[in-house]
């Protein structure tokens, strides 16, 4: 199993070994939610996904349509992980949440690179999309 915390380490969660998806995306309210040029989250099941501790959460609008909730520890103010309306059986992480990232691939796809910083290149995507992309839920 793998996992994911917030920085004070007051909000978890145990992880299966390997994300469904890793993403970049660029939107506007990504690049609020992390105070960074853009987003990166991995996707697992939401059913392999155990959280340990209460984050607060924020919803708000997707631009892909539906609602975002985004988590968030109370006591730090790590964003740690998210759930969308339209994808309800995947959970995304947060990439800098990932305790261990040896492993990781590199994002899949960028996505909403109509909001894209001019001089970010993700380069080893394999899909590249100017505005949302779906996520499969299967293999």
């Amino acid at each position: 199993m793998a996992d994911a915390r917030c920085s004070c380490g007051a909000l978890r969660l145990a992880l299966p070994d390997k994300p469904h998806a890793v993403i970049a995306c660029h939107c506007i309210e990504c690049q609020r939610r992390t105070g960074a040029p853009f987003g990166a989250g991995a996707f697992y099941p939401a059913a392999a996904v155990t959280v340990s501790g209460l984050g607060k959460q924020y919803t708000r609008d997707a631009a892909s349509g539906g609602k975002v909730h985004s988590y968030f520890c109370p006591n730090c103010g790590s964003s740690v992980y998210w759930t969308a309306d339209n994808l309800p059986s995947m959970i995304g992480v947060a990439l800098g949440a990932l305790t261990d990232v040896s492993e990781l691939p590199a994002p899949a796809k960028s996505i909403f690179e109509q909001s894209k910083h001019h001089w970010v290149g993700i380069d080893a995507a394999g899909e590249h999309f100017r505005q949302g992309s779906v996520v499969r839920t299967s293999s």
